[in-house]
């Protein structure tokens, strides 16, 4: 995701789905992982400009507010508040993300509840040293959403949070989106951002959508327009088909910010990437494309091997595992990298391989044209013949989760990390 100034925030799961009120293009229910961010702090001056020399004891805190609340203590809270503790005053300064998800595969946890959460509110509500707070696979629900809600109205400095998969309702949603902006829906969220300016990365996958028409995306279009400040927007599983497309690129023409746009898993087929191929052809911005899980065939990837090889020279990522491509547009992408010195990485596992696409780009990584730790496919040869086998890389291969070995230490994996515009907080 990206990196560097704004904030990637506020992932929520959005479950159990009650009628809610339709008074919004029949959008009734939030995303079931949605990212906005608290972006209320003044970004103009630096963390470090404005903290203290002497880090607060969080873990003493932690203790003492249990006791005030009459709350038992959590220990994975405690242990994660005793380690931030012993953070070095340079990683203070910068500010500090609590990494509290109810996921570790290594060391078993006592998962965060809707009490512990009212506790640790408490002790960061006037907290300007901890920046970030990932809370993802606990057991929070609407009540726990409330607690945050009323957080975020108290604390100025949070830049990241993440609330993805746990139990929060409808309710709870609503309740986080109208602390951040005073929205309650996903086209809501799209028009507080149209006039945003810190705001630099936004994450709306997987939204639970009722409508087929749309909608959601033509609203996200038309902020496209208008916000000058957003680095990088992820639409994976909008439904999006070609008049969603089409309203993308529209805006896109005018958009002069927006570097990495993620919109796998959607309906785009090959006739839709001709607003993309045409995109490519006049915007000088967009850096990393992600069609992962669509379907855009062979005359897709011709359009988009024409654009990036005749007419881009700034565009740097693009992924299109899974299309349904076979060997006639997958050797014209790598004709395209031939050409275009810019275009550095291409992920293009899950599509239809023949003997000429095993020779093109094996071709491509033997001499040195794409560098093996840029691509998800290496070469084998077996009795005189070249085939491509997968490699585990990615733009966001360990988005959601974690190795059981530990932290990712392969960017391979998530180049889009190293690539992107937006501070890693993975």
């Amino acid at each position: 995701m990206p990196q560097q100034g704004g904030q990637r925030v506020a992932f929520v799961k959005s479950v159990g789905l009650e009628e809610a009120s339709s008074s919004v293009l029949n959008l009734k229910v939030l995303s079931s992982v949605f990212s906005y961010a608290d972006c209320k702090a003044d970004k103009s001056l630096p963390i470090k400009s404005t903290v203290m020399s002497v880090p607060p004891d969080l873990h003493q805190q932690y203790l003492q507010a249990c006791q005030n609340l009459s709350q038992p203590e959590n220990p994975f809270i405690a242990r994660v508040l005793q380690e931030a503790d012993k953070s070095d005053n340079m990683k203070w300064t910068k500010g500090i993300t609590l990494k509290i998800a109810g996921n570790n595969h290594l060391v078993p946890v006592q998962r965060v509840t809707d009490e512990d959460l009212q506790v640790l509110a408490f002790v960061l509500r006037s907290s300007i040293f901890v920046t970030g707070l990932d809370l993802r696979y606990n057991v929070l629900t609407d009540v726990g959403a409330k607690h945050m809600a009323t957080f975020l109205q108290e604390n100025s400095t949070l830049w990241y949070l993440n609330l993805m998969f746990n139990d929060i309702g409808t309710s709870g949603a609503e309740l986080i989106a109208k602390a951040l902006h005073g929205t309650q829906c996903l086209i809501a969220i799209a028009t507080a951002l149209t006039q945003n300016k810190s705001v630099k990365a936004i994450n709306l996958n997987r939204p639970l959508l009722y409508s087929q028409e749309e909608e959601t995306t033509v609203h996200v279009a038309s902020m496209l327009k208008n916000n000058s400040s957003l680095v990088e927007l992820h639409l994976c599983k909008h439904e999006i088909k070609s008049f969603g497309v089409e309203r993308l690129c529209e805006a896109l023409y005018e958009n002069c910010s927006l570097r990495y746009l993620d919109l796998s898993c959607n309906r785009i087929t090959r006739d839709d990437v001709k607003f993309l191929g045409e995109l490519l052809k006049r915007n000088q911005t967009l850096e990393i494309l992600d069609l992962n899980s669509n379907r855009i065939e062979d005359d897709g990837a011709v359009y988009l091997s024409e654009a990036l090889a005749l007419y881009n020279r700034t565009f740097q990522v693009l992924s299109v595992v899974s299309n349904n491509i076979s060997g006639k547009g997958l050797v014209a992408l790598s004709q395209a990298m031939k050409t275009n010195m810019e275009l550095s990485y291409i992920y293009i596992w899950g599509n239809k391989f023949d003997d000429a696409t095993c020779m093109a780009f094996s071709e491509l990584i033997q001499t040195g044209r794409l560098k093996p730790a840029c691509t998800d496919v290496e070469p084998y040869e077996v009795d005189g013949y070249v085939y491509l086998a997968e490699l585990s890389h990615g733009l966001k291969k360990h988005y959601y989760w974690t190795p059981s070995c530990g932290e990712v230490t392969n960017k391979a994996a998530n180049a889009s990390l190293a690539v992107g515009a937006v501070l890693e907080y993975l």
